[in-house]
């Protein structure tokens, strides 16, 4: 006891050194900050528990239990789900679901999936070419300049958005799965992409010490570095390959020998970059307008991310829409708040936190995005949506996590949560009202690439 007391007052004393610098936790404001984490038994029972279990388990509500609502009005059809394993290319796991659902449904096919392998290779060639060419454009600004902090913070990654998916397949074309299939790296990519984002940043000092002549000579010489990389990790992509194409009941139609562009053409033909609109929630801007972010794009000559920021209710509009002629959409999320993954529903009333723990958390969604407490992390492929008295009541993605995860491969979403957690939706243009296509004749306002709704989903 004596030597418990003697170390209180040599804290007590160590904290009296710092009462004179106004802004620090005094000796008094310690004693008062600390008298309200007295061992109640409610406390001592909480502590017990979490010491014992997941904090998410303990903050389940008994809603949670309750067998979920799985009926539809209105359902897309889709076959198979896929399987990003250990990497952070949900974009490109929805944009190809995306793809896919059509080519099944107009092709009469069984489960076919596309190689995100494939554009994944080709993803990572035009990130590293993107970020050396920045490095080049900007080379005549200081190294601790935002811009160039910026981007030598971020060389190469994972994740993305759709306008990653329009570049990439209009530029590269498309291949099946079995012509490029998924490799270790491609299932477990952060070995691979850590050794790219260390030879990057050093490729980046380099351009910004040579010549201006040397430039372009020492870019391609880096970048033969990188693809040689991927091939290692990811395989080399094919230029030409054999598919044989089977109708939904297994009977053979035909077979072919395809390049990646011919391939696409043939089983999907959209200009992706023309067909489709991409529309926000961010109650942080105003609504109605058009914004681009700088670098927010996955190919150094391709777009940036252009998009009409929209209340909540003017999305539904076109979401219900495109749901109803049976057509899926790319659609992101911040999909960690308040999901039961087990179950697979993103409800507000999954968890009490607030009775678990005493904190309360009342930020709407414009305070979340301004404070970085939200933000769109995760795409999926919007597919049904159930309306009762004409509104609304409950939404399904299909994740990309596997078919045993979530329900059968999906995420429900209660309209309340879609409200609050929902951001980006990629929509065709033929569900898109007049009004809302007119402001895409705005000139679209420039944000910086470290703006809040930058972060690229994975």
């Amino acid at each position: 006891m004596k030597k418990t007391l003697l170390s209180m007052a040599a804290l007590l004393a160590g904290l009296a050194l710092f009462a004179q610098n106004k802004g620090g936790i005094s000796a008094e404001m310690l004693a008062e900050i600390s008298s309200g984490a007295n061992a109640t038994p409610a406390d001592i029972a909480i502590r017990n528990a979490l010491n014992a279990a997941p904090m998410a388990t303990l903050a389940a509500t008994t809603e949670s239990f309750a067998t979920p609502d799985t009926h539809f009005s209105d359902e897309v059809k889709t076959k198979g789900r896929t399987d990003q394993k250990s990497s952070g290319r949900c974009w490109l796991f929805t944009g190809l679901n995306v793809l896919r659902a059509k080519m099944i449904q107009e092709y009469d096919l069984g489960a076919f999936t596309f190689s995100q392998n494939y554009l994944f290779f080709y993803d990572q060639l035009e990130k590293a070419n993107l970020f050396l060419q920045a490095i080049i454009d900007t080379r005549n600004l200081p190294l601790d300049d935002r811009k160039v902090d910026w981007l030598f913070e971020h060389p190469i990654g994972d994740g993305g958005q759709f306008t990653g998916i329009s570049n990439l397949v209009m530029k590269y074309g498309l291949v099946p799965s079995d012509a490029m299939p998924e490799t270790f790296s491609a299932n477990n990519t952060s070995a691979m992409r850590s050794q790219l984002n260390t030879y990057l940043r050093e490729c980046g000092l380099r351009l910004r010490e040579a010549k201006p002549k040397e430039l372009q000579g020492m870019k391609k010489e880096m970048l033969g570095k990188v693809y040689r990389v991927l091939t290692l990790c990811l395989g080399t992509p094919p230029t030409e390959f054999t598919w044989a194409r089977y109708d939904s009941k297994g009977n053979f139609v035909s077979e072919n020998t395809y390049t990646p562009l011919s391939f696409y053409q043939e089983f999907v033909g959209k200009d992706l970059e023309n067909n489709y609109i991409m529309v926000m929630n961010n109650p942080t801007l105003p609504y109605g307008k058009v914004y681009e972010i700088e670098y927010d794009r996955h190919v150094y000559d391709g777009q940036n991310w252009v998009y009409i920021n929209l209340p909540i209710d003017r999305i539904k509009e076109m979401a219900i829409a495109s749901i109803k002629d049976n057509t899926a959409m790319y659609f992101s999320c911040d999909v960690g708040k308040f999901l039961d993954r087990k179950r697979g529903i993103a409800d507000l009333k999954n968890f009490d936190y607030e009775s678990l723990l005493g904190l309360h958390q009342g930020m709407d969604k414009k305070e979340r995005i301004l404070t970085h407490a939200s933000g769109s992390t995760h795409a999926m492929t919007l597919i049904a949506v159930d309306i009762k008295d004409g509104k609304p009541v409950k939404w399904m993605v299909e994740n990309s996590w596997g078919a045993t995860s979530g329900y059968h491969g999906n995420i429900i979403m209660t309209d309340e949560w879609f409200d609050n957690y929902m951001f980006r939706l990629v929509v065709e243009k033929q569900y898109v009202p007049t009004d809302i296509m007119a402001m895409m004749d705005q000139k679209p306002t420039l944000l910086p690439a470290w703006d809040p709704m930058f972060a690229p989903e994975e």
